[in-house]
């Protein structure tokens, strides 16, 4: 499917850690397919939200082998882009997650960040952990099997 396709009637699109990872680090292989996502996000075509999650995955990384910068590009950019809500786990999110976890048998991260985009009203889950094709309760869109 087309990456414009799949997005076509989103107005929330959830941006789990592997789309915020190739988009900033512009991995060649997976740049073609997120690139047009943020671009159309950067145009006001949808709303993205992520999490705290989110960030501390981004950021484990950049940490292990001392990337000031490019840890600073995660936070900068997940904090404050224009078009990207960043959410804070609360209470509501945390019971969401339990039942999340509870229903798919979701590892507590995946289970955190689903119920962080259906607590948010998000209508889709970028992603591309091909595993999480199992939620029901909101689209959930792969990298690997998107289109340019």
């Amino acid at each position: 499917m087309k990456v414009e396709d799949a997005l076509q009637g989103i107005s929330k699109v959830f941006l789990d850690t592997a789309p915020v990872v190739y988009y900033l680090e512009a991995r060649a292989e997976f740049l073609p397919i997120v690139q047009p996502v943020f671009q159309l996000l950067d145009g006001g075509r949808f709303k993205g939200v992520t999490s705290a999650v989110t960030l501390a995955e981004c950021l484990v990384k950049p940490k292990q082998l001392g990337l000031v910068d490019l840890e600073r590009g995660f936070i900068n950019f997940l904090t404050n882009t224009e078009g990207i809500e960043f959410v804070l786990l609360g209470e509501q999110v945390g019971m969401l997650a339990a039942e999340m976890r509870s229903r798919y048998h979701l590892k507590l991260p995946d289970a955190l960040q689903i119920a962080t985009a259906l607590d948010a009203s998000c209508e889709a889950f970028l992603t591309n952990d091909v595993q999480l094709k199992r939620i029901r309760d909101l689209r959930v869109l792969v990298i690997s099997e998107l289109q340019m």
